[in-house]
């Protein structure tokens, strides 16, 4: 098994006074030749969003876009028609396919949103734009990893238009170890601490450190301190 480390500490920070975010790889005005994706992960966004506030109608093509709210209310509206709101437990996928514009704005007056926002480079390209979230039951994901995007719907989950999963579990800590199984042979994982830390391949991982795992068909990690821990598997090339 091969292995990346991307700490914390180390993404790319940006403070526009309404949004504060960081940036696992790079974007906008963030650039480290090192950290342009891994695989087919493209981005790997930690947004908060400041009450009232949020990012006007703006557009995209070929690109799977997914976006998980960790805390407060997310709006959504876009050009397909979609509008509404998505909270924690929910999680939300867009095929850009050939174009689509959306906005995103915090939902709340008075509560910060803080989100993931997430793209992957896309299977087909040029497809029919698509729009789709879903509420899921957290309790699912106690000591195990619950599957929230597949391009099989495994479980139920949300599809994507790529050979990418997307699996998220909160783990006790003690003397057990997790493990998660490759679906897709010669993909990699790029496991994303949200909450807590983790002991991945004698690898310390605390909150939002992550860890691209390559070359492998499974990976298993101990938890030292209760962790939220959401894994990203995609193609590599």
């Amino acid at each position: 098994m091969k292995k990346i480390i991307h700490l914390a500490t180390e993404r790319g920070f940006a403070d526009h006074g309404w949004l504060k975010a960081a940036h696992s790889f790079s974007f906008a005005n963030y650039y480290d030749p090192q950290k342009v994706h891994f695989g087919l992960l493209r981005v790997l966004n930690d947004d908060i969003v400041a009450p009232g506030m949020g990012f006007g109608m703006h557009g995209h093509d070929n690109m799977e876009i997914v976006t998980i709210p960790l805390k407060g209310i997310l709006a959504h509206k876009d050009s397909l028609g979609s509008e509404g709101t998505i909270t924690p437990g929910e999680v939300q996928i867009m095929s850009a396919g050939s174009g689509i514009r959306h906005s995103e704005f915090n939902g709340s007056n008075t509560e910060a949103v803080n989100l993931l926002q997430i793209w992957v480079f896309p299977k087909e390209r040029n497809i029919q734009p698509r729009y789709d979230q879903k509420q899921f039951d957290t309790k699912l994901a106690k000591n195990k990893f619950q599957i929230l995007v597949s391009p099989d719907q495994e479980g139920g989950s949300l599809w994507i238009n790529q050979d990418a999963v997307f699996a998220l579990g909160e783990f006790q800590s003690g003397s057990t170890t997790y493990s998660y199984t490759i679906k897709h042979p010669g993909n990699g994982a790029y496991v994303f601490v949200v909450e807590g830390s983790i002991d991945l391949d004698n690898a310390n991982l605390g909150r939002r450190d992550a860890a691209g795992v390559y070359d492998t068909k499974e990976l298993s990690f101990t938890v030292q301190e209760d962790a939220k821990v959401l894994v990203i598997e995609v193609p590599m090339e």
